[in-house]
């Protein structure tokens, strides 16, 4: 198939596309390639991808440019005709939005729109877009469904991308537009962020600096490895969505609709401490970890626990890697990449 995928350089966007070569696909790539974080690791990123494509029987186009520019979407889709979407492109971070919120509003809501208007026009026969765990908010029922309402978010960030999904089911229902949106759970691995806590912790603890533990260490988090979301992201994008026969506009599922859309988890089911998960870093470092315990930071929900039931009826899949085992594979990736 021939595949766009917005935000390419990004941490899942990139593994998204390297998997999507690596089957055949060709892949048309989109990104802005900001400084969020150090743009350095996309373009290392971004290089990887390249040479991928010179061994792989799909061709690789790559576009630098903002999604939020209706000239450059169009100069895009010039590229296609796509036979998937998968929209990985957004302004990430929670403590970001919370001093930055019309970064949020550009790369969520208006290229977002961008991108739903596209597809509309082109036709495209299923677009697969990325939300999150954190729209579950204020919720505490454990663990969190997509088939209980999310309308408590606590920070800016959950409430754009709570607001992708109710713009995708707009443009199911009025064009016909096969959208899934996936709620990812905490995602970490190889070319991670390095503004997440296992890139993070990694660096301070090599370097025997303290690590700082909010919420006093007390998080739980059900951590994601990136090939696990991968998996899920390219399963349910070859499986377009389709209109549930079943949904009740009395009782209304908002998972599902009458129109061909859906909303999936994906996370790995196995929620774990925070205290633990720094273990895993330790072990696979071989060094100890100087803890700073601090209070819980506005916007942070306290514990995440993925229901991962409908994932697995609509494609025959559940995450699974252990937290030992990605967490040392990010280890070894960050020494090769740091030379550490």
């Amino acid at each position: 198939m021939r595949i766009l995928v917005t935000g390419n350089a990004g941490f899942i966007g990139f593994h998204t596309a390297a998997r999507l070569l690596q089957r055949g696909d060709s892949v048309v790539g989109i990104d802005v390639v900001n400084d969020y974080y150090s743009p350095q690791i996309k373009e290392s990123r971004l290089e990887i991808l390249q040479q991928m494509a010179l061994q792989s029987s799909g061709d690789y186009r790559f576009h630098r440019a903002d999604l939020a520019d209706p000239a450059a979407v169009e100069r895009c889709f010039s590229d296609g005709p796509f036979d998937r979407v998968i929209h990985l492109a957004a302004q990430a971070g929670v403590r970001y939005s919370l001093s930055n919120p019309m970064a949020y509003v550009e790369s969520n809501i208006v290229a977002f729109t961008r991108i739903l208007e596209a597809c509309r026009h082109a036709n495209v026969a299923h677009l697969t877009y990325a939300s999150t765990s954190s729209v579950y908010g204020a919720n505490t029922n454990m663990p969190f469904s997509e088939h209980r309402g999310v309308d408590h978010p606590l920070q800016f960030y959950a409430a754009t991308k709570r607001a992708n999904e109710l713009m995708a089911h707009s443009y199911s229902h009025l064009f016909g537009l096969p959208t899934s949106g996936l709620r990812f759970f905490t995602v970490y691995g190889p070319w991670g962020r390095p503004d997440m806590a296992l890139f993070l912790f990694t660096k301070s603890i090599l370097a025997g600096e303290p690590i700082k533990l909010f919420n006093n260490g007390e998080h739980v988090r059900d951590f994601t490895f990136v090939d696990d979301i991968v998996e899920g992201v390219i399963r349910v994008s070859d499986q377009v969505a389709r209109p549930n026969p079943g949904w009740n506009s009395d009782n209304p599922d908002p998972a599902t609709s009458n129109a061909p859309f859906r909303i999936l988890n994906i996370g790995n089911n196995a929620p774990v401490h925070l205290t633990a998960y720094v273990e895993a870093i330790e072990q696979a470092l071989g060094k100890k970890a100087t803890r700073e315990l601090l209070p819980l930071q506005p916007g942070d929900v306290p514990n995440t626990c993925a229901d991962v039931s409908s994932l697995i009826e609509a494609v025959n899949y559940r995450p699974a890697t252990p937290v030992q085992e990605g967490v040392a594979r990010f280890v070894h990736w960050y020494r090769e990449y740091f030379g550490v």
